[in-house]
């Protein structure tokens, strides 16, 4: 009797362990993939990514971010998309809880290596920031099998552009996107035009052939659920590059 008192036991334990450790791939919603880590704790590698973004902090991503491979970062076009990652099915490295983190970055993949690059297609693999993967996993593990899920973006204050280029070549920055967080399409207004339509340069950097210098600008920007909003005026005619506008809408 006590044997059994002792199986019983430890299967409940077993049991709650991978439930809280999310063991419910089973959940329409989630999705089965790996995750590793680059960087160190302070996150310095991880600025200045793939998708066109420059200080995280300053922008408001901070450390919680992650690189997507091939089959994830769609050419860039998944920029801003946010995610609930946690580890899955492995009691020896899995911690309890999940990560909220905000595609910013890519994994490339490494053809040379088709059995040992995580980052090759097909697979779906996160390359977190450390202290994102330190929230779900053990240092040591190196690499885990995870569940993850698109998630609404939530965020503080209104869309944000960043303006580059030069008089005769606009590039525009767009981020702080809440809602799907990535955005499919960007037109802009100079108050002297018609709305043009930008092209995606990379990640989530536009652009457009325009000599729009002296011109207030309006945007209008429609995420990948097909949301639009229209931020206009959100650029005064005195504008310089370099510099970043706020609009008073969000998604």
């Amino acid at each position: 009797m006590a044997s059994y008192r002792c199986l019983l036991i430890l299967t409940v334990i077993t049991v709650f362990f991978f439930s809280a450790t999310g063991n419910d791939a089973n959940d329409a919603n989630w999705l089965e993939g790996h995750a590793t880590f680059y960087g160190d704790m302070s996150g310095r590698e991880t600025m200045m990514g793939a998708c066109g973004y420059g200080n995280l902090f300053d922008q408001g991503y901070g450390l919680e971010t992650t690189a997507l491979s091939e089959a994830l970062f769609n050419n860039g076009a998944t920029c801003g998309a946010c995610y609930e990652v946690k580890c899955y099915n492995d009691p020896q490295w899995c911690l309890r809880g999940s990560v909220r983190v905000t595609a910013t970055n890519f994994c490339p993949p490494n053809y040379s290596k088709p059995y040992e690059n995580w980052c090759n297609p097909p697979q779906k693999h996160f390359d977190l920031s450390m202290p994102m993967f330190l929230k779900i996993a053990k240092y040591k593990a190196g690499i885990v099998p995870i569940l993850f899920k698109r998630i609404p973006c939530v965020k503080v204050g209104g869309v944000k552009f960043e303006l580059k280029g030069n008089p005769w070549f606009l590039m525009v920055v767009v981020y702080n996107v809440a809602g799907a967080g990535d955005v499919r399409a960007l037109s802009i207004k100079g108050s002297s035009t018609n709305w043009m339509q930008m092209s995606r340069n990379w990640g989530q950097v536009w652009d457009v052939h325009a000599q729009l210098l002296g011109q207030g600008l309006s945007f209008r920007v429609t995420t990948s659920n097909g949301r639009t909003v229209e931020a206009d005026n959100v650029v005064p005619s005195n504008w310089q590059f370099g510099q970043h506008y706020e609009a008073r809408v969000q998604f």
